[in-house]
């Protein structure tokens, strides 16, 4: 019995037998369900009545449970399973995943990578090599209330405090700007201003809402302090993480909590939590994933906040504004018996017909010209595909085999700062270590 049908009957869940010989024409995509799987399945109708019958090849997706997904794929493709020819990889799993598959260079034509924001062809590469058709982006925006930004950007009463408060808590003369233009350090002071602890008159009663549980997507949140302020994970192939870029990010979120600008239980947050403290108007900014702004966006479901939101990028530090980006993608599995043709659905995957069929049905593909295209219906997708492109970064080691554990010391070593529970020296300490002991495996 192969890996996937043994745990498939394990779970409980019926699938119709597979062969263990390929079929010709027939290609397999291994995916889970949900709203990516939805929209990826019209992407292969469409394939299916148009070039798929020229190519004389037909693509359907094996769905296997989201929970352990990750985990129960590398193990399949470990294992030489043929049973599936695709599969999705994503940036972060992508050096566990990279000895078992196929590098597709030669399947994307390099018109088709054209169309591609770069940074996004980055997050499917390791050592040169691209290992998959970038499907879906992420990246992150500041969000802010844009009544009451709009209101400190013109109310004189607003700047004469705002002014007061920049003066008293970070020692220098500021006066408000616009947060396209915002600097850590503007940000701060907003969420000060914003903050009752400091103005006892603020509209709302935090400044902000961060996101600091020990999960590593918070990690990915956080590092644009890291990188805009000129550090990376590693220098020289060393872990960096405890130079003065990572001490002056890690300070950033602790002088907030440290001044009740945001949620005292924010230490255990993560997205939910934040969108939901935002989406009550308790908080007037908040740094987040762009998969927010829909349901923020939508007056049923947000009736505080939706008509009232603005985006900008991440603060800027010396280095100017960042956002850590990350993608799903998909790769080809080096067991399938069927190359031939998974490389022509590979190769149409990353045409611009595919990638329009994946945005109409709800997919952000990482192609600028498609997501600009949409802002009558998706607002946000123009700015998704600006900030990927003049923004995005991959850290230095970010698709290694090592970056999830990275990632998971990272969150346990500056959570525990965030609490309170270790002092920033020996965060920055452990942090160091752990990322040697990780990357050494």
């Amino acid at each position: 019995m192969t890996t996937i049908l043994r745990k498939t009957l394990l779970a409980g869940l019926a699938l119709p037998f597979l062969s263990s010989a390929a079929l010709a024409g027939e290609v397999t995509l291994l995916f889970w369900p949900g709203p990516e799987s939805e929209a990826m399945q019209k992407v292969l109708d469409a394939y299916n009545a148009g070039p798929g019958k020229a190519d004389g090849v037909t693509v359907k997706q094996l769905l296997f449970s989201r929970q352990g997904y990750f985990e129960k794929e590398q193990a399949d493709l470990a294992a030489g399973s043929s049973e599936f020819d695709l599969a999705l990889v994503t940036t972060y799993t992508l050096g566990r995943y990279a000895p078992y598959l196929d590098p597709i260079d030669a399947q994307v034509p390099a018109e088709a990578k054209a169309g591609f924001a770069p940074v996004a062809l980055q997050s499917v590469t390791l050592d040169g090599k691209l290992y998959g058709v970038p499907t879906d982006i992420s990246v992150h925006f500041l969000y802010y209330r844009k009544d009451l930004v709009d209101r400190l950007l013109s109310d004189a009463d607003w700047q004469k405090r705002y002014a007061a408060i920049a003066k008293e808590k970070l020692g220098r003369e500021m006066q408000p700007k616009a947060p396209d233009d915002w600097s850590w350090d503007d940000w701060i002071a907003a969420a000060l201003f914003f903050s009752a602890a400091d103005n006892p008159d603020s509209p709302t009663r935090f400044g902000t809402v961060l996101q600091m549980k020990n999960l590593i997507f918070n990690v990915m949140l956080w590092q644009a302090t890291l990188v805009s302020n000129g550090g990376d994970w590693l220098a020289d192939g060393k872990p960096a993480i405890d130079g003065p870029a990572a001490r002056t990010g890690l300070q950033v979120y602790k002088s907030l909590i440290d001044a009740k600008a945001t949620p005292p239980g924010s230490i255990s947050y993560e997205y939910p939590e934040a969108n939901a403290a935002f989406q009550a108007g308790q908080a007037a900014t908040m740094l987040q994933w762009n998969a927010a702004y829909t349901e923020l966006n939508d007056p049923a479901k947000s009736p505080t906040v939706a008509g009232k939101i603005g985006l900008a990028p991440l603060p800027a530090g010396s280095a100017g504004h960042k956002s850590h980006v990350h993608s799903l993608g998909i790769g080809l599995n080096k067991a399938s018996k069927n190359k031939g043709d998974a490389g022509k659905v590979l190769a149409w995957l990353a045409t611009k017909d595919a990638m329009t069929v994946y945005a109409q049905a709800g997919g952000t593909p990482p192609v600028p010209e498609i997501l600009k295209a949409m802002a009558s219906t998706r607002p946000e997708f123009p700015l998704v595909g600006d900030f990927v492109d003049r923004y995005g970064f991959v850290v230095t080691g970010g698709t290694a085999a090592y970056a999830v554990p990275v990632y998971e010391v990272l969150a346990e070593k500056f959570s525990a700062f965030w609490a309170g529970q270790i002092d920033l020296d020996t965060a920055l300490k452990q942090a160091a270590e752990g990322m040697a002991e990780r990357i050494k495996g």
